[in-house]
């Protein structure tokens, strides 16, 4: 099974947040992306009935264990990956990726480093100063010339991104694939089936077992597929007499 997003390593931080009722909706958001971990820097501690109110009472936890950090630069020496977020882009601000990307990118990263999502302020975002520290950068596309987004928007986007590439990894198990030595003997049955039913030329049967095999290969044959196939082959070489033909009667 492929891993998924270990969100017990994924931190939210917000840079200088104004609104109390912003931080609320962020730790909504979070929490209901299941990320429980939220850091505000350069600002004092907010009202917490106006988070709360915004929060709701699922998040009410999480509003209470919000740390408070008077550095940038500090917080995020704690972060061996931080992503940072920006709607303005540049050659100076480098390539960024789109948050499908960053979920791809962080599915594998988190399972042992700690992550920092990195927002800025509501207003003017971060700063060249603050992505300066961000080993990538992430940009949410919008319809232009329409490029502003809700601080808490902005995090649902991302969680989501996080949490759905965790369910479609947990999905994507794939069952055993047929061994090469259980594949020969299927296609040993289908040719000596298929010879006795005439469909093969006995001169040259190879010809027409080189195309069936291609075309169980296109299909990454798995092993309970070879056993329904040997299976109806095995009803089909009893349904025939030893001539190739029905038998008049296999009620």
């Amino acid at each position: 099974m492929q891993p998924k997003v270990n969100a017990e390593n994924i931190t939210i931080i917000l840079k200088g947040p104004k609104y109390a009722g912003n931080v609320g909706s962020v730790a909504r958001c979070a929490k209901n992306m299941g990320i429980d971990r939220l850091v505000v820097v350069g600002a004092k501690a907010l009202p917490a009935e106006d988070m709360k109110l915004m929060s709701t009472h699922a998040a009410a936890d999480l509003v209470e264990e919000i740390r408070y950090h008077e550095s940038l630069e500090k917080i995020l020496g704690e972060f061996e990956f931080i992503v940072g977020t920006t709607s303005r882009l540049g050659s100076v601000r480098g390539p960024v990726i789109s948050p499908r990307q960053m979920a791809e990118t962080l599915l594998d990263i988190s399972q042992h480093n700690r992550v920092a999502l990195l927002f800025g302020p509501e207003d003017r975002g971060l700063s060249n100063e603050d992505l300066r520290h961000c080993q990538a950068l992430v940009t949410i596309p919008t319809a232009a010339p329409f490029k502003s987004i809700n601080l808490s928007h902005a995090v649902m986007i991302l969680c989501y991104e996080l949490l759905a590439i965790s369910r479609e990894s947990a999905d994507s198990f794939t069952p055993r694939l047929a061994t090469a030595a259980e594949a020969a003997g299927m296609y040993r049955q289908i040719q000596a089936l298929l010879a006795r039913i005439g469909f093969l030329n006995p001169q040259n049967p190879a010809y027409w077992m080189a195309h069936i095999r291609r075309f169980f290969a296109r299909t990454k044959l798995q092993a309970k597929d070879v056993k329904i196939i040997r299976g109806f082959c095995r009803q089909l070489d009893w349904y025939m007499d030893g001539n190739g033909n029905p038998r008049e009667d296999r009620r």
